[in-house]
C-alpha cells in the first residue's frame, strides 16, 4: 500500500474533503477468552513447539497382604506440532504526501498498521473454532492450515480416539440444535458422558465457558440464562434460574468468518461450552504484533525517493491438543 498524491489525490486537492472517521476493529476476543493458553517464546529456541498429554489411572488397585501394589498406569497422548508463522505488511508514504497533504489526522489513520497483529492473531484463532469441524481450511494467503488434533482428527468430532483405550469420545452436539435451555442441557450431558482420560476413565471436566457468535438472537438468549434472577422459561418469577452466573459468556465475532474474515452467515450460529482450566489450546508468540514506525534519515527512508515504510510484523503459532475440554454445536440443526 503507497500513500502518495497521486492514489489519494483528495490529501492535497484544494477543495474541502469531509472525512468520516474509519471504523475501529474489534477486540481480540478470542486471544483474551480463556480458550487458548497463551505462551511466550524466547528467541533463538527454534521455530517449533511440541505439546501433548499424560494421564494415570483414577483408581487405586486391590493389594491383598504381603502381595506387590499394582503399577500406577501412565499414558501418553500423541504430540501435536506448533509451527512458527510471521506475518507483515508494508505501507510506503511520500514526501509530498507527508508535507503537503490537508488531514494529517487521516494519514495517522492509514498508517496505524499495529492493530492489524492483534486482528491476525484473533482470526485465526477463531477460525479453529469456526473450522473445527474441518481436518483443515485454506487460509487467506491460500496456505493449508491443519485443524486436526492428536488423534488425527477434527477438533469438534463424533468418534475421537484414546491412546490407552479402545473406547471413543464425541465433543460435537447430535443435531447440532441452536442454543437454547434444553440444547445447554443436552451439551452438559454430552460434557459428563464424553469426558475421559487416555485410559477410557471417566474424568470431570470443569467446564466454565459458554461460547457463541456475535449473533443477537443468540447472544440475547444466553444473556438471558446467566443474568436473569428468575428461570426465563417460566412465569412464575419464585423459580430459580440454575444457569445465573454459572459460565461466563464469551462472544467471538471472528468465528461466523470465512477465510479472509468476510461474514459467513453458515457459522452464525455456532455455539458450545469449554473448560478455561483444562484447555489444551495453545497460542504461541514468537514476535508480539508491533509497528515499526520510520523517522527522517533513517534506514525506513529511501535515499532515492524520499519515501517512508511504515512496517508491522507479528509471529506466532497455535496448537490444539485435543478435543476433551471444549464440546461444540453447530447451531443449524443439521445431523
Amino acid at each position: 500500500m503507497e500513500l502518495n498524491t497521486i492514489t489519494l489525490s483528495d490529501f492535497v486537492a484544494l477543495a474541502q474533503t469531509i472525512w468520516i472517521k474509519a471504523l475501529d476493529s474489534m477486540d481480540n476476543f478470542a486471544r483474551e477468552s480463556g480458550l487458548f493458553n497463551v505462551i511466550p517464546i524466547s528467541e533463538h529456541t527454534g521455530n517449533t513447539r511440541q505439546f501433548s498429554g499424560v494421564d494415570s489411572n483414577e483408581y487405586l488397585r486391590l493389594k491383598t497382604e504381603s502381595d506387590q501394589a499394582a503399577r500406577g498406569q501412565v499414558q501418553q497422548t500423541a504430540n501435536v506440532t506448533m509451527t512458527h508463522r510471521r506475518f507483515g505488511e508494508n505501507v510506503g508514504i511520500s514526501y509530498e504526501m507527508r508535507t503537503q497533504n490537508k488531514y494529517p489526522e487521516v494519514v495517522r489513520r492509514l498508517t496505524d498498521g499495529a492493530r492489524k497483529g492483534p486482528n491476525s492473531i484473533d482470526l485465526d484463532l477463531s477460525h479453529r473454532i469456526g473450522f473445527g469441524t474441518a481436518t483443515s481450511y485454506t487460509d487467506r494467503d491460500g496456505v493449508s492450515i491443519s485443524t486436526t488434533t492428536s488423534d488425527g482428527l477434527s477438533l469438534f468430532n463424533t468418534a475421537h480416539t484414546l491412546t490407552g483405550s479402545s473406547t471413543t469420545f464425541r465433543n460435537r452436539l447430535a443435531g447440532n440444535a441452536r442454543v437454547s435451555k434444553g440444547a445447554l442441557e443436552g451439551i452438559e450431558r454430552l460434557a459428563i458422558e464424553n469426558s475421559f482420560n487416555e485410559l477410557g476413565e471417566k474424568v470431570v471436566v470443569p467446564l466454565d465457558i459458554l461460547f457463541s457468535t456475535d449473533d443477537p438472537t443468540d447472544v440475547n438468549t444466553i444473556r438471558e440464562y446467566l443474568r436473569s434472577v428468575a428461570a426465563p422459561d417460566f412465569a412464575n418469577s419464585g423459580v430459580t434460574n440454575v444457569y445465573k452466573g454459572k459460565y461466563k459468556h464469551v462472544i467471538l465475532p471472528r468465528v461466523a468468518t470465512d477465510a479472509v474474515g468476510a461474514p459467513d452467515t453458515a457459522k452464525r450460529n455456532n455455539w458450545g461450552i469449554a473448560s478455561s482450566m483444562k484447555s489444551s489450546g495453545f497460542l504461541g508468540i514468537w514476535e508480539e504484533p508491533h509497528l515499526i514506525a520510520p523517522t527522517a534519515n533513517s534506514n525506513a527512508e529511501d535515499v532515492q525517493t524520499d519515501d517512508w515504510e511504515f512496517r508491522v510484523r507479528t509471529g506466532y503459532g497455535i496448537a490444539i491438543v485435543n478435543g476433551n475440554w471444549i464440546f461444540f454445536s453447530t447451531g443449524d440443526d443439521s445431523a
